[in-house]
């Protein structure tokens, strides 16, 4: 889960990092009222879980409260890389002297954790790694040891951060990697982190990433999602425990193993070209369980989604086996239509590997309307994006 800026920083003052002060607000004059308690001179920022807010007009100065909802009300009309602006952060305008980049994250492809440094902040990092990669210096972060006061040391030494304003660098990479750890994050960027001509080193933004597999011990990251742009089939499907993805087209995927799901996804937006450009609607992963439970709960996630024309029931039998599924497919049709919910739209099976055959005879033998037998995968990415067609 990645946080809004405002929240990544009452994370940042709950585990000390040196952050500003500031107020979410959602109104040009609730923004007008906080610019009064900051003094007048502020910054209004657009609060969405994209980069690039301020090349797309969503940080402005502001030198009068007056001046602070006009700002307010322009920012909360914007529309930026697709996410609408809904709240803007209010904080008092800061005096920079020097501009810094600092973070720490899962670096998953070395198995490790990684501390990334550079005295040149303020822009992009994927700039400052591409254009000039001595800059960005990059120290591996051992999960048994973590940021003792000698690793910040190296790594502000390695990012050659000035002498003068080390000890505070120190200070605030140890505690941003106290964010790290204690909130189970997978990211805590600050960029930039900047020098006040009064010699202060202060986190002005910061970017903050959640790993959602912590939640059962994070009790307290419930109160941080913004349920105002979770889409409700994606919100549905987390309650059921279903590892779902909203998409834009019309066929319905069901599939067990992700790798599996991914490559149905390739194969039928692939066939779905020769039908007018059918696509998939979802990503659904039920995993090794096929039970009737877990069965109903997926068709009856698809089944809610309007754009919805027929459904791809994707399955290689491994530890599930293929009857097992099929009896699951059964249960779950008879589930849904005992809860009202008779099955609207097509559904093409495709089932293979254990007991594959014995998973067929039960689906035909059940004789259920509308569901379409298919042998291989490839033969049933056409048949569901025909039918999708209404071909």
């Amino acid at each position: 889960m990645d946080l809004y800026e405002f929240q990544a920083k009452q994370l940042f003052a709950k585990h000390g990092v040196k952050t500003q002060v500031g107020e979410v607000v959602t109104t040009p004059a609730t923004a007008q009222a906080a610019a009064e308690k900051f003094g007048g001179l502020v910054v209004v920022k657009a609060q969405v879980k994209v980069g690039g807010r301020g090349k797309a007009g969503g940080v402005k100065l502001a030198k009068t409260p007056q001046e602070a909802a006009e700002r307010a009300s322009d920012i909360l009309k914007l529309n930026i890389k697709g996410h609408q602006v809904r709240q803007v952060l209010v904080t008092p305008a800061e005096d920079i002297a020097k501009e810094f980049y600092v973070s720490f994250l899962l670096d998953r492809s070395n198995r490790t954790f990684l501390a990334m440094a550079s005295v040149e902040g303020g822009v992009e990092i994927e700039e400052v790694a591409a254009t000039n990669p001595d800059a960005l210096a990059k120290i591996p972060i051992s999960a048994s040891t973590g940021v003792t006061k000698e690793v910040a040391f190296k790594i502000a030494q390695a990012a050659k951060f000035p002498s003068e304003i080390q000890n505070q660098v120190v200070e605030m990479l140890q505690a941003m990697w106290k964010v790290f750890v204690a909130e189970d994050a997978t990211l805590v960027e600050v960029n930039p982190l900047v020098l006040t001509p009064s010699g202060q080193v202060v986190a002005l933004d910061g970017k903050v990433s959640l790993d959602d597999n912590a939640a059962f011990r994070q009790a307290d990251h419930a109160a941080l999602v913004d349920k105002s742009i979770e889409d409700p089939l994606e919100a549905a499907a987390k309650e059921k425990d279903l590892n779902y993805v909203k998409l834009t087209g019309e066929v319905g995927i069901i599939g067990n193993g992700a790798g599996l799901v991914m490559s149905t996804l390739d194969v039928v937006a692939y066939a779905g070209e020769e039908f007018g450009g059918m696509k998939p609607a979802n990503f659904l992963d039920i995993g090794g369980g096929a039970s009737a439970e877990v069965m109903a709960n997926g068709l009856n996630i698809i089944l809610s989604d309007p754009a919805v024309r027929s459904v791809f029931v994707n399955v290689f039998g491994g530890i599930t086996a293929c009857d097992a599924v099929a009896n699951g497919i059964v249960q779950a049709v008879d589930l849904l239509t005992k809860q009202g919910k008779s099955i609207s739209v097509p559904l093409v099976v495709r089932l293979d590997g254990n007991n594959a055959e014995a998973g067929r005879k039960i689906l035909s033998d059940a004789a259920i309307s509308g569901i379409h037998m298919a042998k291989t995968m490839d033969e049933g990415a056409r048949l569901v994006a025909q039918l999708a067609a209404g071909k």
